[in-house]
């Protein structure tokens, strides 16, 4: 901006076209830069603060807020493309007797590692959101049930391979492991009631059978999959078919 600020302001004078300064040129000139660098400082610091905003500050992933502005677009999608759209719902299991036995801190690096190792297991257009204490979200588009439920599985795995460092502790292979609860959307149907239901109603529904889904995956003996049974694509609070 301070450049091309320069450069008009040349073309605007033109005994400048031969480099001919005035004190009263360099005054201006050094404004300009002045001002462009502020501008920049302003812009970058807009930036950081709006990733911060939008960031938890934990893990790195999105908060709350950040996944709720992109998960909405996606329920959208699904529905007018009638492509399938799954969402993880997952927790770390016994962090309170974690949290116990070492302090908390420890349970804090718990949340940590199984949210990096979140993040190194999805594609790009996948988002992961942590939204309560060692309460996660993820949200996979175009992504059929089978294959989501593969990949909890392979999370699952994965987090119950590591062998942590949490606090400067070593822990053994095995000390943390999660339950993950799966529902699933085909789309939308061509039921005219189905196109009046709000693509916020629908999320939350979705939302919902997750979190069901992960009640009974902690329920059953933690460490495992749940998967709802029926796609969510009926209108929220009726039975699924």
């Amino acid at each position: 901006m301070a450049a091309v600020t320069i450069v008009l302001y040349h073309v605007a004078n033109p005994h400048l076209h031969t480099f001919r300064y005035e004190e009263v040129d360099m005054i201006q000139i050094v404004l300009f830069v002045a001002v462009g660098g502020v501008a920049a400082r302003l812009a970058s610091d807009n930036r950081r603060l709006h990733s911060l905003a939008m960031t938890d500050d934990l893990t790195g992933l999105h908060n709350l807020r950040s996944f709720e502005t992109r998960f909405i677009p996606l329920i959208r999608e699904s529905r007018e493309m009638n492509t399938p759209l799954s969402v993880l719902m997952l927790d770390v299991d016994k962090l309170k007797s974690l949290n116990d036995a070492y302090g908390h801190l420890t349970g804090a690096e718990a949340v940590r590692t199984v949210g990096h190792l979140l993040a190194a297991q999805l594609d790009e257009d996948d988002i992961a959101c942590r939204y309560g204490g060692d309460e996660f979200v993820v949200a996979l588009p175009q992504c059929p049930v089978k294959r989501a439920a593969e990949l909890g599985r392979d999370l699952c795995s994965a987090v119950h391979a590591l062998a942590p460092q949490l606090a400067d502790r070593q822990f053994p292979e095995g000390t943390l492991s999660i339950s993950i609860g799966v529902a699933w959307t085909q789309g939308d149907s061509d039921q005219a009631e189905q196109r009046q239901i709000s693509d916020a109603d629908w999320g939350q529904t979705l939302f919902h059978a997750a979190d069901s889904a992960l009640y009974r995956a902690k329920k059953s003996g933690r460490n495992r999959v749940s998967v709802e049974e029926h796609p969510v694509n009926r209108t929220p609070g009726r039975p699924h078919s």
